[in-house]
């Protein structure tokens, strides 16, 4: 029977980082996907600046644009460019980034394996094609829709955005126009927002909102096309998929299996983006996996804890903004397009904020504005800063 000391079960970002982390401190390693790549997988393709930052490699050479502008607009009206010296994203293709990342972690010692159908998951193992493969840390990075978290009794009841996507070529659109630049268009999904992000021949044109807005996506992308000036029949690889959210209190561990990025649900319910949480939760898997591996710890609970400490406060403070601007958005807007509130927008995005409402001066006061404006109708994150306070009363 073959054995490794972990095994990864999807190689999309956070599988295939944790994988390489894992390598690289001399782990034998399986990374197992059922898809053969490159592949194609639906997302926006930005690496915020502070995702980037978590990245144990430089992803530069599948990078297409950088980003350091962002146009944000109330309901398709006026619009608001906010800049900054910094990049606020690098723009790629998953199809890209995804192979890199599994590339890379293969090169580190990973051993790589696509176009594989996995059975069965247990903290001791999984089936593959029929062949049972013993582990010693298995790691579930398998995304919103993967088996990893059922089969580990770990797919509690998660909160779910949708989002709906397509690509316009720049023949068909002004390239110019979009070079560098984001649009982000507010208010008019509930609970999400319409986007165009540049890619390397490409734009990206989305929208994305609460599950409930399933069903209407496909029209509100065509009403965003038409507001925007863009041929909607143009659009090429239309797709839609799930955002997944996690539930204050839910577990992520189960003997000696953990998940990571979208199988854990540690999207940001702001900003929908997957990537920082990816890359931040494998850097927190490996750290804990290797106690584990090498008998420092007796279990994975430093896993649980580490993830609420460094993500909680963020997810928190996402939670209430994002309800801030579904239940009184002009307000909401008002904040974020103000001087103040862009820098904790641009702080945010760069990673130089842990926790908005505690940053100095006015950056910090339009932070807890912001939140406050969610708290006029209910606080989502209030059930989140208690899993954090439990946390670090614990610690």
């Amino acid at each position: 029977m073959e054995s490794f000391d972990a095994t990864v079960v999807g190689a999309g970002p956070a599988g295939s980082t944790t994988a390489l982390r894992l390598a690289r401190e001399g782990a034998r390693v399986l990374l197992l996907d059922k898809a053969r790549f490159p592949r194609d997988k639906p997302c926006g393709g930005g690496i915020s600046a502070r995702a980037l930052r978590e990245l144990p490699v430089d992803p530069d050479p599948v990078v297409e644009h950088v980003v350091d502008r962002m146009e944000l607009s109330f309901g398709g009206g006026r619009s608001f460019l906010r800049g900054t010296r910094h990049p606020l994203a690098h723009m790629t293709q998953r199809r890209r980034l995804d192979h890199f990342l599994a590339e890379q972690a293969a090169a580190s010692g990973a051993d790589f394996r696509d176009r594989v159908t996995v059975e069965e998951v247990s903290d001791r193992g999984v089936r593959v094609d029929g062949k049972w493969i013993g582990s010693d840390l298995v790691i579930g990075a398998d995304g919103a829709n993967g088996a990893a978290a059922r089969f580990l009794d770990l797919a509690d009841e998660r909160v779910y955005g949708v989002a709906f996507e397509g690509n316009l070529a720049y023949g068909d659109v002004d390239s110019k126009r979009w070079r560098n630049t984001v649009l982000v268009e507010l208010k008019t999904i509930p609970g999400g927002y319409c986007w165009i992000f540049p890619k390397g021949d490409h734009v990206n044109v989305g929208v994305g909102g609460e599950e409930s807005t399933g069903p209407m996506l496909r029209n509100h992308l065509q009403e965003f096309c038409e507001r925007r000036g863009l041929d909607h029949s143009k659009l090429q690889g239309l797709r839609g998929y799930r955002l997944p959210g996690r539930r204050a209190r839910a577990p992520l561990t189960s003997g000696r299996a953990l998940l990571v990025g979208d199988a854990a649900g540690l999207i940001d319910p702001l900003w929908g983006d997957g990537m920082y949480s990816a890359f931040v939760s494998s850097r927190l898997a490996v750290e804990a996996g290797l106690d584990l591996l090498s008998g420092r710890a007796a279990d994975l609970d430093a896993y649980r804890l580490s993830v609420v400490s460094e993500l909680g406060p963020m997810i928190a403070f996402a939670w209430n903004a994002s309800i801030a601007l579904n239940r009184v958005p002009r307000l909401a807007f008002g904040a974020i397009v103000s001087r103040p509130g862009w820098r904790v927008v641009e702080n945010m995005l760069q990673g130089k904020a842990h926790e908005p409402g505690a940053e100095p001066g006015f950056t910090g006061f339009a932070a807890r504005s912001l939140e406050a404006l969610g708290g006029l109708t209910r606080w989502p994150g209030a059930d989140y800063r208690a899993e954090l306070g439990a946390v670090s009363n614990s610690r």
